[in-house]
């Protein structure tokens, strides 16, 4: 009471049965909706501090985690006509079975019998080639044998010349000696013509020395003659070895040069082989690829190309097939801005089309009928439709995804980041900030701790 007025009120009984007082007092519920108030302030300042899961919502699919694993197109590795087909839609194959039959459409590989024929032409030239080292061996035995000619006819020459040298050396004696007698009948004959003169000599002693001039002179030429034969014997001799030596130089040359040509016969013989046993393999190989066969245990989706008689051409698509055993995994897109939020091995919730879950984004812990998954791996590029593709795996911690789960399906996935005050998640909505993005010291992320 401001007590303003005199009179005082001493008790609450005073102002029974006015009428001012009764419709001034404030009615009994206000007491209650002002508790109401105090405590619905005290449960939104507690409820400010609960811890929140900052998260980025994201969609995606199912996928396989390795890329064999994902369903594929088997093509025809070669051009060809089906024929036949041993597998009908949706059914199970093994690894190995034929899928489907194609006959040969190219009149190259008409003939039933090429890969027997070629065959036959590789043997033909192996035995070629055979052949070939056989006079390849021949003509080397001939170049050995004119090189031991070569040598008998060089030592013989040898011989010669030297014989040759001595008789050139005896006929120059024999001049030198011719001269000295040339010399000395000379004398004589100059004496006996004096004393000739003189009438001391008889005339048949003058006779007899000029006759013995004249045997002296003959002597010389004839000495002279044979000496300069013998040097023109030592010519020929000399001639004769360099003249051997051209020639067998030539014969072995030719023998060296036919042996270059058989051997390159022989290589190229060789050279046609290889050819001829790659064409009889590819013909081996061609021959197999007219069944059509699956790559690996899995199940037939869908015919491309149904029709018996059809012409499929080299590399076109036959069937597609999908793998029985499989990982699966879900690719999920996120925009540029929320990259830096995720890492290898950060958590993720899904929400899996046709399993009805109750997900709360910020308290994960009290959904239901969501599965856990971790981040394996981020594309390096950004995809068509503008963001980045994720790959995610399950969680092994977590409960497994169900069996009944197929590729293709859709994916809400819902990435786990921080946890902070839900005050402060609040706020940061209101002002627009995007979630945090820091490391606690001390803890690595995960996939470091990986590495």
């Amino acid at each position: 009471m401001l007590n303003i007025s005199e009179n005082i009120v001493h008790c609450e009984k005073d102002l029974v049965g006015l009428q001012s007082p009764a419709k001034t007092e404030l009615a009994k519920w206000h007491f209650s909706f002002r508790k109401l108030l105090l405590v619905l302030l005290g449960l939104f300042v507690i409820f400010m501090f609960l811890p929140w899961t900052q998260n980025i919502h994201a969609d995606g699919k199912v996928t396989t985690l390795r890329p064999e694993q994902r369903p594929q197109t088997i093509h025809a590795t070669i051009s060809g006509r089906i024929e036949h087909w041993y597998v009908t839609e949706g059914q199970s194959v093994q690894k190995g079975d034929t899928i489907v039959f194609l006959s040969e459409v190219k009149s190259d590989y008409f003939d039933p019998q090429l890969v027997d024929r070629v065959g036959n032409q590789v043997n033909a030239k192996q035995g070629a080639i055979e052949s070939y080292s056989g006079k390849v061996g021949a003509l080397e035995t001939q170049m050995d044998a004119m090189r031991r000619e070569l040598e008998s006819k060089i030592s013989q020459i040898y011989n010669k010349i030297a014989q040759g040298k001595l008789k050139v050396e005896s006929d120059s004696i024999k001049v030198l000696q011719a001269g000295i007698d040339l010399q000395v009948a000379q004398r004589q004959y100059s004496g006996a013509k004096n004393l000739y003169d003189k009438g001391i000599k008889s005339l048949t002693e003058f006779e007899e020395k000029r006759l013995k001039l004249q045997e002296a002179e003959t002597k010389i030429v004839a000495a002279r003659n044979n000496y300069e034969t013998s040097r023109q014997e030592l010519d020929i001799y000399r001639t004769e070895l360099r003249l051997t030596q051209n020639e067998y130089a030539n014969k072995i040359a030719k023998t060296q040069s036919d042996r270059f040509s058989t051997l390159s016969e022989k290589f190229d013989a060789q050279a046609s082989v290889n050819k001829l046993r790659i064409e009889r393999d590819n013909y081996a190989r061609r021959s197999t690829f007219y069944y059509i066969v699956a790559p690996q245990d899995g199940y037939i989706v869908k015919a491309i190309t149904p029709g018996i008689g059809e012409i499929v051409k080299e590399g076109a698509p036959v069937v597609s097939i999908q793998p029985a055993d499989y990982q699966l995994a879900v690719e999920m897109y996120v925009k540029p801005l929320d990259l830096p939020l995720i890492s290898p091995g950060r958590h993720v919730r899904f929400m899996f089309d046709g399993w009805p879950a109750f997900f709360f984004s910020g308290w994960p812990g009290v959904s239901l009928g969501t599965f856990g998954g971790s981040v394996v791996a981020i594309d390096r590029n950004i995809s068509a439709n503008g963001k980045f593709r994720v790959l995610v795996a399950p969680d092994k911690t977590d409960a497994p995804w169900p069996d009944a789960l197929q590729m293709g399906g859709g994916a809400k996935g819902i990435a786990l980041l921080n946890d902070v005050p839900l005050g402060y998640e609040l706020w940061r909505i209101f002002n627009g900030f995007p979630p945090d993005l820091y490391k606690e010291e001390g803890k690595e992320t995960p996939d470091n701790s990986k590495k």
